[in-house]
């Protein structure tokens, strides 16, 4: 190895995280990653890949499908409780716009296979981050400690989740996260009964359902729900049922497959403002620790991925010492792109979880009224391109 090889640091072993070391590693770097957990664990829900993340895998040369599947759904929108349509999208017209469908994946699947892409002993379980210190852009080096040692390093990638400790402490100032009114419920079903021809969410009154095939065969549930922060139903099979059972089918007969020991409940949070930059010196925040989103547009991971491969490229041939230049790129080419994205999420999800009739009567005939063309540029803002990265370059 040699002695003048670039060493980053990964604080956190999420998709982003990994994400990120697997795209420096790729470029030269060696890369630690500290993740606070004692081991990898295969606890999870789904993530839907939407066109933009997969490009952004395509341009480090990670293949998804090799571990994950590759089995797409005919079709995806939005449907009401009684099951007619509000939207829906064939998922060839899909591939045919944008190089690629939607891909669904387990994200215990996803992490395990960038995991696997990484040098054995590069991932440090419980090691928890307690301090980075040395990030000043003028510091000899940042040294990274945690409860089992530390360790120095060139770069320092805060991908530490949504209640980021790094982020709290290099911004003190900042609100911190924001509560969206609604608590959300996931679970995976294994790949044994009727598979659902079409991904799609259901959207009732301050209350969604969403069924999503995945691309081994499994299927990914999720509901949501306005509730009060930290609701915690005492029978979750029952909560479940009282409020989604009687809806259109698959949704009964998923719900009664559903184990409760196996579903995970999260509220859902944002931050509360966007952060001043996503850098400072040598430290870098990506994914939820730099711009937390609710899951309404479904792209706080696809931008996790975003993140990591657009840093990945600005750092591509810098020296040690124009690593505070490359991170400052960084921040101008992602801050705008996820934030706009943050707040658009946000008012999706005020417009979903509308709970009067008279006002759920009027969304949903807006909905179904909305052109397609219109429905095609919404889509178009999401999934085109990667800010930061050349078209050339995403598109290899």
């Amino acid at each position: 190895m040699s002695g003048n090889q670039r060493r980053a640091v990964v604080v956190g072993a999420g998709i982003g995280g990994l994400t990120a070391a697997v795209a420096l590693h790729r470029r030269g770097w060696q890369v630690t990653v500290c993740e606070r957990a004692p081991g990898p664990t295969a606890v999870g829900a789904g993530i839907v890949l939407a066109p933009n993340a997969l490009r952004a895998f395509d341009v480090i040369g990670f293949d998804v499908t090799r571990t994950a599947g590759s089995a797409a759904p005919a079709a995806l929108g939005l449907r009401r409780p009684d099951g007619s349509w509000l939207q829906r999208a064939d998922t060839g017209a899909m591939t045919a716009r944008y190089g690629t469908p939607p891909l669904a994946v387990h994200r215990a699947a996803l992490t395990e296979a960038l995991a696997a892409d990484l040098p054995e002993g590069a991932i440090r379980y419980g090691a928890a981050v307690t301090t980075v210190d040395g990030v000043d852009a003028m510091a000899d080096r940042p040294v990274v400690r945690t409860a089992s040692g530390e360790f120095s390093a060139d770069l320092v990638v805060a991908a530490d989740g949504i209640h980021s400790p790094l982020r709290r402490r290099h911004y003190p100032a900042h609100p911190g996260l924001r509560y969206s009114g609604e608590t959300a419920w996931r679970t995976v079903l294994p790949a044994d009964g009727p598979d659902p021809a079409a991904a799609a969410e259901t959207w009732g009154r301050g209350e969604r359902f969403g069924v999503v095939p995945l691309a081994d065969g499994r299927v990914y549930l999720y509901a949501t729900a306005v509730a009060p922060e930290g609701y915690r139903p005492a029978d979750l099979r029952a909560e479940l049922l009282r409020r989604y059972g009687t809806w259109h089918d698959p949704i009964p007969a998923l719900l009664e497959r559903v184990d409760p020991a196996a579903v995970l409940q999260h509220d859902l949070h944002d931050l509360a403002a966007p952060l001043p930059r996503h850098h400072r010196g040598r430290l870098v925040w990506l994914g939820d620790a730099a711009h937390a989103m609710t899951p309404n547009l479904g792209q706080g991971g696809c931008q996790a991925i975003e993140d990591a491969v657009v840093l990945a490229h600005l750092l591509d041939g810098t020296d040690v010492t124009g690593i505070p230049a490359a991170l400052a790129a960084y921040s101008a080419a992602r801050c705008a792109r996820t934030d706009a994205l943050r707040i658009r999420s946000r008012r999706a999800g005020r417009i979903a979880a509308l709970t009067h009739p008279l006002a759920v009567a009027a969304r949903d005939f807006a909905v179904r009224a909305t052109p397609a063309r219109t429905a095609r540029r919404a889509m178009d803002d999401l999934f085109g391109g990667m800010d930061g990265v050349p078209v050339s370059v995403a598109r290899r």
